[in-house]
């Protein structure tokens, strides 16, 4: 009897809590990794929203027509652009730089901390420099947060 009454209760509680919403926050590391300190290096976070719908389009056997957005349509211009300093500068890599960002993306981490966010998953990938003739590269990581919508 009292696991029944148990049951019952859990089911009648559960029955009362709603599923929770979240909203998710993009901040996005680019470090260059291009020899010579050539490069550029930012921290950005995007201050509009975009709706991916309006940009997704739907392949079917049937319809196979594509999304018509313009590339203008896309693109944010409003933006938070925080500078960080290249992996590399005429000497080769520069570790004080590594340490710098590191304290930059640190500050911005602990202000989203502070401002409710909580940070949910961390993406990196890096391009790297492929020798003598490319001069290419950068290291890129995604801190993705996400909080509680307060309704």
């Amino acid at each position: 009897m009292k696991k029944l009454f148990l049951i019952i209760t859990l089911i009648f509680i559960g029955a009362d809590i709603q599923a929770q919403q979240y909203e998710v926050k993009v901040i996005t590391s680019v470090e260059s990794i291009v020899p010579n300190g050539l490069g550029r290096s930012r921290l950005i976070s995007a201050n509009v929203e975009r709706n991916y719908e309006e940009f997704t389009s739907n392949q079917t056997e049937e319809d196979n027509s594509r999304n018509k957005s313009k590339r203008s349509d896309i693109r944010v211009k409003d933006f938070e652009e925080t500078k960080l300093l290249n992996f590399y500068n005429l000497g080769g890599i520069r570790f004080q730089n590594i340490a710098a960002n590191d304290a930059v993306i640190e500050s911005k981490i602990n202000a989203m901390l502070a401002d409710g966010w909580d940070l949910a998953f961390v993406a990196s990938a890096v391009e790297s420099d492929s020798g003598d003739k490319d001069g290419q590269g950068i290291f890129i990581t995604r801190y993705i947060f996400k909080r509680l919508i307060q309704e």
